[in-house]
């Protein structure tokens, strides 16, 4: 069985994408959760993660260390996690991709806390970037979603990429389109997220960096 290690559900964003894809997908693996930012953690977490960063999937002997590559790993061995259409699997791929490697000023500004609730106004930057994401959700959605529930239809790796955003947008009170908002509440709803919700809420952790809007560090 695989092993999936991560961090706190709170506040690790990186984390969540692994966790809600394998859930979702109904691929069984053995959590292990490693705290973030304590004294002893990039020491704890390279025991299991060559990065020390989190998450990473063990599979045996196999070792995978970074979100984007556990989500290529999952998709050799299990068919349907991207699209079959080789152009809707094209963009989704670019989609992930885009989430994995951008969108720096949201995730600084606007970080993932789950205790949270409270509006903020979006500096002109991170404006620029939630205008980005919207206008992604709508152009999967409509050139490949074919009237399902996620951007491409069925729940698959770009839609996990983007459950973090999903749970920003829906703490910091982020305004959406009726069609964006469409897709947010689909994300927001899947078992899988309202199991690492709960979970997230009884975690003990209070990390006051990221209790204020900071975010980043030993995440993947």
């Amino acid at each position: 069985m695989y092993t999936l290690y991560i961090g706190n559900k709170n506040y690790s964003t990186w984390s969540l994408r692994a966790w809600v894809l394998m859930k979702t997908a109904g691929i069984p693996f053995r959590e292990q959760r490693l705290p973030l930012y304590e004294a002893d953690s990039s020491a704890r977490i390279r025991s299991y993660s060559p990065s020390a960063k989190v998450p990473c999937l063990h599979d045996g002997p196999v070792v995978v260390w970074d979100s984007l590559a556990i989500a290529e790993y999952l998709a050799e061995r299990r068919p349907g996690l991207w699209p079959a259409d080789s152009m809707a699997r094209a963009w989704a791929r670019s989609a992930a991709a885009e989430m994995h490697s951008g969108f720096s000023h949201l995730r600084n500004e606007l970080g993932m806390n789950l205790r949270l609730s409270e509006k903020r106004v979006p500096s002109p930057a991170v404006a620029a970037e939630i205008e980005r994401i919207s206008a992604i959700w709508r152009e999967g959605r409509q050139r490949f979603g074919g009237g399902g529930d996620f951007i491409c239809g069925s729940f698959g790796i770009v839609d996990a990429f983007y459950c973090p955003v999903a749970f920003r947008f829906l703490c910091y009170g982020v305004a959406l389109t009726e069609e964006c908002a469409a897709y947010q509440r689909h994300l927001v709803a899947l078992p899988a997220m309202q199991e690492w919700l709960a979970d997230a809420r009884r975690e003990s952790e209070h990390i006051a960096r990221f209790d204020a809007p900071v975010m980043q560090g030993q995440q993947q």
